[in-house]
């Protein structure tokens, strides 16, 4: 008997916004949805064929209190921070800095044609760790785990670990899987997530569908807690991320790139940052 797959709670259309000196993103996961999908603070998609749309880039910005996960399908974007790392992020790589007790960074593109495609997600540091030493990894895209089930569903495991094979990331904390998936027509993709485990996918390409319900390109759908396995079937040719992780169950509290546990804290990274001493 198969198991019961969860469910499809809730499905997200993203706001077109833009972000950094003037790049156009969608905004899927926002600040009302940061107590469901504790520990995830956000989640930017951005894609384009149009160099204006991304060319800016973010110049110099800072951060403090979680990390930042960036996974670029397309394209090549430099980061440089004040701790002094410095990285190309290619096709296919992943970019994961944690700001800890802050750090100063910027994303620029290497590129002034073609594709830029790709996610930024943020994850939640708990309270102990929010003031750690910033860390950074660039994975480049052979560097991230990789397998094929026997349905011909490939698998690149960025974060967690998944059906045996661990992602280029672990974290005991918060304990993410993130897995990028291309599940083709009629195939369909098993995944065991402890029930207790808050989770989304989001479809990038063709149309999925989760114990009954379709979810198609652009569009994020919240799984249900009511179960400890999920069953995604590619209605077409699918592309999609799956993102679970453990839930931290403390105060958020977010003022732009600072997220924090109290007011005061907030109101202390900000004071840093205007007199330099938050990097």
């Amino acid at each position: 008997m198969d198991k019961q797959s969860r469910r499809i709670e809730q499905q997200v259309v993203g706001m077109e916004t833009s972000d950094g000196a003037g790049v156009r993103l969608t905004r899927v996961l926002t600040g009302k949805l940061q107590r469901r999908l504790d520990p995830f603070l956000m989640l930017d998609a951005f894609g384009s064929d149009v160099a204006d749309d991304y060319i800016a880039g973010f110049p110099d910005h800072p951060h403090r209190g979680f990390e930042t996960v960036t996974y670029m399908l397309a394209g090549r974007m430099r980061h440089k921070d004040s701790a002094g790392n410095e990285g190309l992020l290619d096709n296919g790589g992943l970019q994961w800095m944690t700001a800890g007790r802050g750090v100063i960074h910027s994303e620029m593109p290497e590129q002034i044609e073609g594709r830029m495609e790709g996610f930024q997600l943020w994850v939640n540091l708990p309270a102990k760790n929010k003031m750690v030493e910033p860390w950074y990894r660039d994975f480049a895209s052979a560097e991230i785990p990789k397998y094929q089930t026997d349905d011909g569903v490939r698998v690149r495991v960025i974060a967690g670990t998944s059906h045996g094979v661990k992602g280029a990331v672990v974290r005991s904390d918060t304990e993410p899987l993130y897995l990028d998936l291309h599940v083709p027509l009629g195939a369909a993709f098993e995944e065991e997530l402890p029930q207790s485990h808050n989770a989304f996918i989001y479809v990038y390409e063709g149309v999925v569908e989760v114990n009954g319900t379709a979810v198609a390109a652009g569009r994020m759908g919240i799984l249900s807690n009511d179960a400890d396995n999920v069953r995604i079937a590619a209605r077409d040719d699918a592309r999609l991320i799956l993102v679970s992780g453990r839930p931290l169950n403390e105060p958020i509290v977010q003022y732009g790139p600072f997220v924090m546990n109290t007011q005061d804290e907030i109101h202390q990274a900000i004071d840093d940052y205007r007199s330099g001493r938050l990097a």
